[in-house]
């Protein structure tokens, strides 16, 4: 099974949104020309700037035609009733009409959560969804799963990524750890590409198809927005594990497909 994340693309309307619609565009671009073709495309929140309904229109009409399935999560800039509006029933959320869902795939379950936290840049789960997750993931113990989220559970040595993290990420964390059929835990957020250790598994987050963060560790610098390249990440789900690569976007000499 291959899973394609994308994560902030940032989509936005007006005069300045065409380098965050040409950036997603681009990263579905070079997704299509991947041989074989994944299995499916998960972007992993922040999926507009300002979470309005216009920018939904805007993200549909640039995803509306892509031949592959696509799956959204919220992050922290999205509208969880907006984005309902705009894609609930519809496969780009499950069938279903809410933020968090799973789908059963024959060599793997995928579950997307919502850890979308009003009023904040932060993010939480909530006991409700952790249940539910719980559940989800004790339903087919002998599969491979992959649990995609916005916010990282993890701190990483970046003072303002790591202070809006999860929020909740014990009980995350306590819930991954019954199941260690849980083969990558992968998340957005940090405009950066990390890895690191998580509940049992590896926890890995996806850069931007837009623009990426500065490696910003010092308390005392302001972090920023950079010009670093755009790519995604590619889960390999076989043999009972998992093996992620970095796709390189813009700064790529690789093969792109129109859609």
């Amino acid at each position: 099974m291959l899973i394609a994340q994308l994560s902030d693309p940032h989509v936005t309307t007006g005069p300045l949104a065409a380098e965050q619609a040409s950036g997603l565009h681009r990263a579905l671009g070079r997704v299509l020309a991947l041989r074989p073709r994944p299995d499916c495309v998960v972007i992993t929140g922040d999926l507009v700037s300002n979470g309005r309904p216009d920018e939904y229109v805007a993200l549909r009409d640039i995803i509306g035609r892509f031949p592959l399935p696509v799956h959204l999560a919220t992050g922290n800039h999205d509208d969880r009733e907006s984005l309902l509006d705009t894609f609930g029933g519809t496969p780009y959320l499950g069938g279903g009409f809410s933020a968090y869902y799973h789908l059963d795939h024959p060599d793997g379950t995928l579950v997307v959560l919502d850890s979308l936290a009003p009023g904040g840049s932060g993010g939480r789960l909530g006991d409700e969804q952790l249940g539910w997750l719980d559940g989800v993931l004790a339903g087919r113990p002998d599969v491979p799963a992959v649990v995609c989220l916005h916010h990282p559970p993890v701190a990483v040595g970046v003072p303002a990524a790591d202070a809006i993290r999860l929020a909740d990420a014990d009980a995350f964390a306590e819930v991954i750890a019954r199941h260690p059929h849980v083969v990558r835990v992968t998340a957005g957020h940090l405009h950066r590409a990390v890895t690191s250790a998580f509940a049992g598994t590896v926890l890995t987050t996806a850069p931007s198809t837009w623009v990426q963060a500065s490696l910003t560790m010092a308390e005392d610098e302001e972090i920023g927005l950079v010009a670093e390249p755009t790519a995604f990440l590619l889960h390999r789900v076989a043999d009972g594990g998992c093996v992620t690569h970095i796709v390189q976007v813009s700064h790529a000499a690789g093969q792109t497909c129109w859609f």
